[in-house]
């Protein structure tokens, strides 16, 4: 799967992501880290990738007046692995079908 992350994921997240063999694009690569949220929002629409994100608030406004929504917003947990490990979880249950139209929280 294709995932995009939002400028406020850690990159343990893109490292964990990557091992585990989905392919991670950031704002950084893509976009001026002056991007706001809609161009980000709106940039993995265009892509066809899973925006993950922090920032509930925001990124969650723009998912929801979507008719086919799909987000995933990554919890802050402890640490950065107990965070990757929940979204590995969230993506060996969900699938691909899942993520994809759905807003989903890990």
């Amino acid at each position: 799967m294709k995932f995009f992350l939002d400028h406020d994921v850690p990159t343990e997240i893109a490292r964990i992501l990557s091992g585990s063999g989905h392919d991670i694009f950031t704002v950084s690569q893509v976009l001026a880290a002056t991007a706001t949220d809609d161009e980000v929002f709106e940039a993995t629409i265009d892509a066809d990738q899973i925006p993950v994100t922090c920032n509930r608030d925001n990124l969650l406004v723009l998912a929801k007046e979507r008719e086919r929504p799909r987000l995933v917003v990554l919890i802050r947990q402890r640490t950065q692995v107990a965070e990757g490990a929940a979204l590995l979880r969230l993506i060996d249950r969900a699938g691909p079908e899942g993520l994809q139209g759905n807003i989903n929280f890990a």
